[in-house]
């Protein structure tokens, strides 16, 4: 299991675009992944589940691979989150 903390700097914090590019990478990663904002959680490959989070500007969030490619996984979201400029 990974877990790795980010702080949302996008000021729209995320919302549907970028949340929609996040869960649509991992749809091919077999490890479970989770996002957590103010002690709630939600699957990241589920859309619904990331944007009942409602995580905005700032936020500090904490997301966990579990499975066999759980270090490709945190690759990826480091690589997307940067890319949809979330994280600086």
């Amino acid at each position: 299991m990974i877990e790795k903390n980010y702080t949302i700097t996008s000021e729209a914090g995320i919302h549907a675009r970028p949340a929609t590019v996040i869960v649509g990478a991992l749809t091919n990663f077999k490890s479970d992944v989770t996002i957590e904002y103010k002690g709630r959680q939600a699957n990241l490959k589920s859309i619904m589940g990331v944007m009942a989070l409602g995580i905005p500007n700032r936020a500090t969030i904490k997301i966990t691979a579990n499975g066999e490619d759980e270090t490709s996984v945190i690759e990826k979201i480091d690589e997307v989150m940067s890319k949809e400029g979330l994280i600086s």
